[in-house]
């Protein structure tokens, strides 16, 4: 008897960080992360349907606006450790590549092929998901795909 293999499916993610309090040098250098302190139910319910081998673009926020690499989901959600009341959950995450020039926000808005990210359209979202095809046109903005 032969067994199929099952295929994998990846899914696509968008993760905001203030590079101030932990930019993609940090992540670069620690080579993985527990991506703690998400506080809002939409991205925490994000995290939670994350799996092991899911792709993430990293993107600056605050001051820089930008995408800047991507990273693996290394770890599936567990309950936060930073997290003093209710039920809140991280990832971890490990770099994976820089993008050769960084992607800003104001080049994502110009893009037709970007017009409904989520990032457009619930800017305030840390956590969101990604087509397919915002993730590879995104990586070849950055001079990566």
């Amino acid at each position: 008897m032969r067994l199929k293999r099952k295929e994998v499916v990846v899914a696509c993610w968008l993760v905001k960080t203030e590079p101030a309090a932990y930019a993609w040098a940090d992540l670069v250098r620690d080579r993985k992360t527990a991506w703690t302190g998400v506080r809002n139910f939409l991205a925490r319910n994000n995290l939670r349907a994350m799996a092991k081998g899911d792709l993430c673009l990293v993107y600056h926020s605050v001051s820089e606006k930008a995408v800047v690499g991507t990273a693996r989901v290394v770890r599936a959600a567990y309950p936060d450790p930073t997290a003093r009341d209710g039920d809140w959950s991280c990832v971890d995450l490990a770099p994976a590549l820089a993008f050769k020039s960084p992607v800003t926000l104001a080049q994502i808005k110009a893009d037709p092929a970007l017009r409904d990210m989520v990032l457009l359209r619930q800017p305030r979202l840390s956590v969101c998901p990604v087509t397919r095809a915002e993730y590879q046109r995104v990586a070849e903005l950055g001079g990566n795909a």
